[in-house]
């Protein structure tokens, strides 16, 4: 990540920061953040603006695809959405003094894996977009059950934003929350509509098996000192591993209303490695 453009210390930015976050008031200036913080906060600004261009990008194919004329218009507003998202947190990036546009230019954001490839909680590329945007989105199913997973997991993340000691992502995120909150409901109506439907809920159920699993491992690990260190700047407020189970209970309460069947979900962290089980 780049230096920060101040004629001040990182000493004295240092000095600033914490007693701006002593008194719980918001950081709003380059002049405002240590090194640390700058490093910090751009990471998770890009990982955002990235995650969010690769989704639009993921979701244009089903613009053409989808079942309806009107569906067609929703789904474009989707991918509008998206990409307008991703544009206000780069150019929140740009504020910092971060090149997006060289940033942006060696990335390809189209960039999807073969789909039996299981990532776990790696990347697959230099960019920064959060891992299963490097997943191909195969049928209408698999688009609804995305935006009934993944863009709830994603809200649920924002979350935390909204309560950031930075304020300008702060401000940002209300305004996107709003727009991630159609698109959740979007994915609740469709994947309610094929869970009632007999002709249907095998369909969206084996969509549910496929991104459970996926979408659980965005939230990254329990007790990670990263995540610590985020929360002691005031960048976020709670444990990855709490996100994760406040997301599991509300899926899980939508899902078994409509008789869908939430699969069981081992992390990669308490699975035993094949060499150290003793046969039997």
């Amino acid at each position: 990540m780049p230096s920060i453009a101040s004629k001040l210390s990182n000493s004295m930015r240092e000095e600033r920061m914490n007693t701006l976050l002593a008194k719980h008031e918001s950081i709003e200036s380059l002049d405002d953040m240590s090194d640390e913080y700058y490093d910090h906060l751009t990471n998770l600004m890009l990982q955002q603006a990235d995650s969010e261009l690769a989704g639009g990008f993921g979701y244009v194919p089903w613009i053409m695809k989808a079942p309806t004329t009107e569906e067609m218009l929703v789904v474009s507003n989707i991918v509008r959405d998206e990409v307008r998202h991703a544009r206000a947190m780069y150019r929140l990036l740009e504020d910092a003094r971060f090149g997006v546009d060289d940033w942006v230019d060696t990335m390809d954001f189209t960039f999807r894996v073969d789909d039996t490839l299981d990532l776990g909680d790696k990347r697959a590329a230099s960019d920064k977009r959060v891992n299963i945007f490097y997943y191909p989105i195969d049928s209408w199913a698999d688009f609804v059950m995305f935006n009934f997973l993944m863009d709830r997991g994603a809200g649920h993340q924002l979350e935390d934003v909204k309560t950031s000691s930075y304020g300008p992502w702060r401000r940002e995120i209300d305004r996107i929350f709003k727009e991630e909150k159609t698109h959740i409901a979007h994915g609740d109506y469709w994947v309610k509509r094929l869970s009632l439907d007999p002709t249907t809920k095998g369909e969206i159920q084996e969509a549910l098996n496929h991104w459970w699993p996926r979408v659980m491992a965005i939230f990254g690990r329990p007790g990670s000192k990263k995540n610590k260190r985020y929360r002691d700047l005031g960048l976020k407020s709670r444990d990855n591993n709490d996100v994760r189970k406040t997301f599991e209970q509300e899926v899980r309460d939508n899902a078994e209303a409509w008789g869908l069947v939430v699969p069981q979900w081992i992390p990669d962290w308490q699975k035993v490695p094949e060499d150290s089980v003793i046969p039997g």
